[in-house]
């Protein structure tokens, strides 16, 4: 497959007039110049962005918690709402949830999600007859809509630091070392059979693992793959890291820094309650932060440190998260607009050698996404897999669309979804803005949310 491109956001910067090589999804060829056999692409071209977090699950749940119940509305009455509906999805529902949510984050602009999968059992709390059941729904959504996926089955044993017996919201999270690292295995097994996937593991966080099960799992899954992508939710909130200094004494990063072999396959997702020295912890190590603006904001978690993370050479992945939006667009904006608002400054997450915050962003979180998930994609070059996007060029005129203001119209100033058209590994899975099961999903969706709001009733 051959590709032409009038306007293309290389690894190295903008591009005029390339012809793109395609080989089983690999770009294997990038030179000046139309060939006569290359399609012509109708818009700019830019890489795919990574979704480093997600929990699919909570595309369902969304918009279910936003009446205020507490004097003290917070993450934990949310968390208690959240668990009311979990507990009534069904293996086939789930499959039909993560379908339309895949399909929105490929209109949206993401070609890859790290699902951190932390649905495992039965209404009951039982054992599914097969373990790997819920994974393999999640797996099949994958299949079916296109988008790449970096399964991270969650490792959850406690409710809390002590350690503290799980809650009975939590009965269908629940593994044991054991078992979890035999659904781990189950997982790869699944991806031998299964395209542009891979596996790794997301210990849920310090209050849900004591060490012993961190250095098992950590263990069990670089056995498997030394480059595995390993998540964890990590000082999202004050409450935890109170509890986490009361219990180790000290602060969660700290404490992760100091007992794990963190590396660049490390993603730690939130870590928006750190100090210096675990902002200097966190690069030293090169793991990636994970950042969710658009659900921190929501929750009422915090702000990253982002502008001092940045600017010490620290690597930023973007997530949806709860998905109570799903915009790739959405986080990049409120990642510089919140620290703007700190800062009382404009124009903050921008550098010298990248001028445009929307470029600086793009390409950073593109590729800093990439490294969380240890996946081929984050830019467009030689060599890499074909993630890219094709802008509408009808909507791209009516802003600013010279290459150094592009990227700033594209997430500061649209209006509407400006992705026209949405490539993963090589394939078209969105083409003027649509997807082939669209229709298909959003009506299946729709049913499952009526009877799984019903049973919640």
């Amino acid at each position: 497959m051959k590709l032409f491109a009038e306007n293309i956001l290389l690894s190295d910067g903008w591009h005029q007039n390339q012809t793109l090589t395609i080989d089983n999804g690999i770009i294997t060829d990038i030179h000046s110049g139309k060939d006569d056999d290359a399609t012509v692409l109708s818009g700019p071209v830019i890489p795919g962005m990574i979704n480093c977090h997600s929990h699919a699950f909570q595309r369902g749940f969304a918009g279910f918690s936003e009446q205020g119940s507490e004097t003290n509305d917070s993450f934990w009455t949310w968390r208690k709402i959240m668990y009311q509906f979990v507990d009534n999805i069904s293996v086939e529902q789930a499959q039909v949830i993560a379908s339309q949510l895949y399909i929105e984050m490929l209109k949206a602009g993401y070609t890859r999600v790290a699902e951190f999968h932390y649905l495992h059992h039965d209404k009951d709390g039982s054992n599914h007859p097969e373990l790997s059941a819920m994974a393999k729904a999640i797996f099949a959504a994958s299949k079916s809509t296109g988008i790449g996926l970096t399964m991270l089955p969650v490792m959850y044993r406690f409710s809390g630091f002590g350690p503290l017996p799980a809650v009975a919201g939590q009965k269908r999270f629940i593994n044991s070392i054991e078992q979890f690292n035999q659904l781990v295995s189950d997982c790869f097994e699944i991806t031998q059979h299964q395209e542009n996937c891979n596996v790794g593991i997301a210990p849920h966080s310090l209050r849900a693992v004591d060490k012993e099960s961190l250095v098992a799992a950590v263990n069990h899954v670089r056995g498997l793959d030394d480059k595995a992508p390993i998540h964890i939710h990590i000082a999202e909130q004050q409450k935890e890291v109170n509890d986490c200094i009361a219990h180790y004494n000290k602060r969660p990063v700290q404490w992760l820094l100091d007992n794990m072999p963190l590396d660049q396959h490390w993603c730690l997702i939130h870590a928006t309650h750190i100090d210096e020295q675990e902002v200097d912890g966190i690069i030293a190590s090169s793991a990636i932060a994970g950042i969710c603006p658009t659900t921190e904001a929501n929750l009422g978690d915090g702000i990253f440190p982002t502008t001092e993370f940045m600017a010490k050479g620290g690597q930023v992945a973007i997530g949806s998260d709860s998905h109570i939006s799903v915009s790739a667009i959405e986080e990049i904006r409120l990642l510089e607009y919140a620290q703007r608002l700190i800062k009382q400054q404009r124009a903050i997450l921008a550098n010298n050698k990248t001028r445009s915050v929307g470029q600086n962003l793009w390409q950073h979180a593109a590729k800093a996404g990439a490294l969380s998930t240890s996946c081929n994609s984050g830019e467009l070059a030689i060599g890499k897999q074909a993630d890219l996007l094709v802008l509408n060029s009808e909507q791209t005129r009516l802003f600013a669309n010279q290459n150094k203001n592009l990227l700033d119209s594209f997430i500061f100033a649209s209006q509407q979804n400006p992705i026209n058209d949405v490539m993963v590994n090589g394939q078209w899975q969105i083409q003027n803005g649509e997807h082939k099961l669209q229709q298909l999903s959003a009506d299946a969706f729709a049913k499952a949310l009526r009877d799984i709001a019903g049973n919640c009733a």
